[in-house]
This record gives structure tokens, C-alpha cells and sequence, in this order.
């Protein structure tokens, strides 16, 4: 978001989200830990506001503004981390796509290492945000294999919603598919919060694979593929979103 007479200056982590750098929340991490400098000085109040003129850094290295925005959609394969970088030296999933994008992308949400399927990349801060904000409400669709039949009820139970060590997980919708396998909808998503339902109910996952983001289905990408989203998707996933004022807002820019 080049600045302009209209829109002088924006705020330092708007800036870092629209260079590509993290979601405006993660940017924010990243200048309270002291990490960014404006024209050479640390910034740390959140506040600040900067111009496409200032120098901006982040661990000593310059960013600048990126005007194309990247919407990609990923099938994960399951062995896969969702993270920039991974300290233990595990495979990341957005290195998939850093041979056909010069952009730096970042995920949207996240899947766990063992799960497969749709996972959204993107440089579009905003976009992110809206997206990954608990108040979105954004339906997110897995099928889920057993390597024994499903427990008697466990569709039914989930749906109504079950207590594991103290946390409250509950699907939007649950459905048994056959005897080892359940289609199941969230619209909020704990951490690993199927694994969990299922591991406290005695049923061992087989394969965890998501195969729709609101209105965005994998399609027949296969495994380690990845595609542009249209505009058009990018457009019904902020229409979806029950943030409606915002997303409206962020919609407009598209």
C-alpha cells in the first residue's frame, strides 16, 4: 500500500503486514521485541506511524512495500510444519512455494505436522487477520480416517460438544461416513482439537486431511500442489467472514 496524498502514512505493524513480513499481530511481536528500526533507530511503541520515504528494518534487514498481493492455495502434505522456519530442523511447508514466488507468503492459520490438505499462504496482512480472527467464524471441512471403527455415537458427541483435560471442544457439524471414516466442520478450531476429541474417545487417527476453507476446496489439487486463489475466492472467504464490517472494509480493496 504505496503511501500517497490521500494516505500520507500508516501505522509500523499495517506497514510490516503490507511488506509481507507476518499478519499485523505477529508484526506487532516482532517490534515490541525490538527487532525493527526506522531510519536507523529501534522502534518499539506500536503507534508509530512510517511512510514508504522512511527506511524500515527488521533484524537489520530493509523491507519494502509489496504491491502485488498473493492469495495461494496449498494441499499440505502431511510431515510438513506451518511456520517460516522450523528450529528442529523439519521440512516447512511454505517452502513449497518459494521457487515460484519471490514474495515472502505466510500461513494462514495453521495445520499440524501429521495432517494433510488446504492451507492458505498469502502476503496480504489484512487479509490474514480477517481471516484468522476467532469472530470469522470461517467453516473449515477435514475427513478423517481411523485405523479401527468409530466409537458408537462419536459424531453425536462431538457435535454437542466434549470436555477433554479441562477444554470444551465442539464441532459445527459431524458426520460418520462409514465405519472408519467422519466428515467433520469447525468453525473455530482448537489446537489440534480432532486429534483430541478422537484420541479421548480411544479412536486412533489414520489420516487427518482438511479439504475445505469456507468456500475454498482443494478441487483435485493433489498433494504438494498449489494454486493462485481467484479473485472471486479471495472475495467469498471475506464475505463469509461474521466479522462483516471489517472484512466489507478489507473486501473493498480487492
Amino acid at each position: 500500500m504505496p503511501a500517497n496524498e490521500s494516505f500520507p502514512s500508516i501505522r509500523l505493524q499495517a506497514y510490516l503486514a503490507h511488506c509481507g513480513l507476518a499478519s499485523r499481530r505477529a508484526s506487532e511481536k516482532i517490534i515490541l521485541d525490538g527487532r525493527v528500526t526506522v531510519n536507523g533507530q529501534v522502534v518499539t511503541a506500536l503507534g508509530t506511524k512510517v511512510s514508504e520515504t522512511d527506511r524500515v528494518c527488521v533484524d537489520g534487514k530493509p523491507l519494502a512495500l509489496e504491491e502485488t498481493k498473493r492469495y495461494v492455495l496449498l494441499n499440505k502434505p502431511a510431515g510438513y510444519v506451518c511456520s517460516q522456519s522450523d528450529e528442529k530442523g523439519r521440512q516447512v511447508a511454505v517452502d513449497l512455494l518459494k521457487p515460484t514466488y519471490a514474495e515472502r507468503l505466510y500461513n494462514v492459520g495453521r495445520l499440524d505436522m501429521f495432517s494433510r490438505g488446504a492451507i492458505i499462504f498469502t502476503n496480504d496482512g489484512d487479509f490474514a487477520a480477517r481471516l484468522s480472527h476467532p469472530s470469522a467464524e470461517i467453516e473449515k471441512e477435514y475427513i478423517v480416517e481411523t485405523s479401527y471403527p468409530l466409537p458408537e455415537g462419536l459424531a453425536e458427541q462431538f457435535v454437542k460438544g466434549v470436555r477433554v483435560e479441562g477444554i470444551f471442544y465442539k464441532a459445527f457439524r459431524a458426520e460418520k461416513m462409514n465405519s472408519h471414516r467422519m466428515r467433520v466442520v469447525l468453525i473455530e478450531g482448537k489446537n489440534r482439537e480432532i486429534r483430541k476429541v478422537f484420541e479421548n474417545a480411544g479412536a486412533s487417527i489414520r489420516s487427518l486431511e482438511r479439504v475445505r476453507i469456507g468456500n475454498v476446496n482443494l478441487d483435485g489439487l493433489r498433494t504438494g500442489e498449489f494454486r493462485e486463489l481467484t479473485q472471486a475466492d479471495v472475495k467469498g472467504l471475506l464475505a463469509l467472514c461474521k466479522n462483516k464490517e471489517n472484512a466489507d472494509k478489507q473486501e473493498n480493496k480487492i
